[in-house]
């Protein structure tokens, strides 16, 4: 763990956030909390966050549509990070919950009541395993520079106005500016077309 490994707690109950973020914190983590869905999403789109704890039962919806917003975001243009680490935390653990989470894209599922202890150590070995995340961080090609978090894009210094579907096109093609993309991936991870055969 490095000082600046941020940490975002999705979580209604107060009592069960504080202590999280209590224990989080002291064990070195920089926290953000958030107590809805809507919270959630809007501190996922203007601050970087290495690893999110999400709880299923939130009062404007379920932390499974945050989920599925997190890792459908590649190809939407939208500034959440696909590949952002998920665990969940919830008190709906019967096998179909924990599957669901799965499905929906979560990458540890640990039930209430929980450890923290337990937590802590799969917090660890997940921020671990993904250590070697590429960062959303700004990317430069010759004078074009990409500012994936602020969704902007400059060109010699000047400031260019993108729709979100260019935006979305140049920063699938900017991440790697020396490979040939075929129309079908651009279609699947820029527009969300699935092909049928």
């Amino acid at each position: 763990m490095t000082e600046s490994t941020s940490i975002l707690i999705v979580e209604d109950d107060v009592p069960t956030r504080t202590f999280l973020a209590d224990n989080l914190t002291a064990d070195g983590y920089e926290l953000l909390v958030a107590a809805t869905l809507r919270d959630a999403l809007r501190t996922l789109e203007y601050h970087h966050v290495d690893l999110a704890v999400v709880d299923l039962g939130l009062p404007d919806g379920s932390g499974l549509e945050l989920l599925r917003k997190v890792r459908e975001a590649g190809h939407s243009g939208a500034r959440l990070d696909p590949r952002l680490p998920l665990i969940v935390l919830s008190g709906r653990a019967g096998e179909t919950d924990r599957v669901r989470g799965f499905e929906h894209g979560c990458d540890d599922f640990l039930p209430k009541p929980f450890s923290y202890t337990e937590l802590r150590w799969r917090v660890a070995a997940l921020l671990r395993r993904t250590r070697e995340r590429p960062s959303l961080g700004r990317l430069r090609v010759g004078e074009l520079e990409l500012d994936p978090a602020a969704r902007e894009v400059r060109l010699r210094g000047a400031r260019v106005m993108l729709s979100q579907k260019e935006f979305a096109l140049l920063r699938q093609l900017a991440a790697e500016p020396t490979r040939v993309f075929t129309k079908a991936e651009l279609l699947r991870d820029v527009w969300g077309f699935r092909a049928q055969g």
